[in-house]
């Protein structure tokens, strides 16, 4: 039986570049950084969180596709945020290029998405606070 999900993976062409991003910008904390005769495995997640994200080393690919235009496809990545508007404020301070100007609202809460130096959406969103009823 299944119990957790361990790792995401995404690809990114500067695995130094990447974690400072992951971490200086978007506040994550690095797990694993451990090289081998595979390569380097370095891996990041949020602070308490269980799951984490590899940094996977890719080169470019030549060819490769545009991404798709903004606001036509989710990220690989979720991350959950309690208070994502004050996020969204910390982290552009930060430098993080996101793809609308402000996060917005949609049935399920707040969204906005991130885009790593890679070109990798970071999907962030804010479930709806629950709402303070009479019963």
């Amino acid at each position: 039986m299944l119990t957790n999900i361990m790792y995401v993976t995404l690809n990114v062409t500067d695995q130094d570049r990447a974690l400072r991003f992951y971490t200086e910008q978007l506040g994550l904390e690095k797990r694993v950084d451990y090289t081998g005769p595979d390569g380097r495995f370095l891996t990041v997640g949020v602070p308490g969180g269980p799951v984490e994200i590899v940094l996977w080393s890719q080169a470019a690919a030549p060819g490769r596709a545009d991404a798709p235009a903004a606001g036509t496809a989710m990220g690989p990545v979720f991350l959950e945020s309690d208070d994502l508007r004050m996020d969204f404020e910390t982290f552009r301070a930060r430098g993080v290029a996101f793809e609308q100007a402000e996060p917005e609202d949609y049935p399920f809460g707040v969204r906005i998405e991130a885009v790593d130096p890679d070109g990798n959406r970071i999907a962030l969103r804010q479930r709806p606070r629950a709402s303070r009823g009479d019963g």
